[in-house]
């Protein structure tokens, strides 16, 4: 049995660098393999971001704009009521107990809506509630807290 300290490429399977500009008989000499002139050709090129196109005015900033987005809007992480009912009957459900269960993953305030039912009596904590959402957690018997 060999050891880890023992182990070796097969043959023919690691090959030394290309050394580029070491004369013109090389395949790779002069200009290095990066042709003649222009951006990608000098010292110090970078990669461009995905919407980079050479300088021509981008696709994003050639169509015009619609609509307004608020920058003062609250996102928020929403669960359904449906994916209550996974907690055990009783038990108080706030944002620590959503994200254990894996309904809540990001860091924005969590909003309960009311989608599907809810067939247990639970006290849930949450930044908001929908109106429907209120009315089906009151109706199986539980709470719902603003927190």
């Amino acid at each position: 049995m060999t050891g880890l300290h023992q182990l070796k490429p097969r043959p023919g399977a690691r090959r030394s660098p290309k050394r580029v500009g070491r004369g013109e008989s090389s395949g790779v000499g002069k200009t290095s393999g990066r042709g003649n002139k222009g951006q990608r050709a000098r010292s110090g090129r970078r990669k461009h971001h995905p919407a980079f196109e050479g300088g021509q005015m981008p696709l994003v900033r050639r169509l015009p704009k619609r609509g307004f987005h608020n920058p003062f809007s609250t996102r928020y992480e929403v669960v359904n009521v449906q994916s209550l009912n996974r907690f055990p009957a009783g038990s108080e459900v706030s944002e620590a107990e959503l994200r254990a269960a894996g309904l809540v993953k990001g860091r924005r305030p969590v909003k309960i809506l009311g989608q599907g039912e809810v067939d247990r009596a639970l006290t849930v904590r949450a930044h908001q509630f929908s109106t429907q959402a209120q009315k089906k957690i009151e109706a199986a018997g539980g709470k719902a807290e603003m927190i």
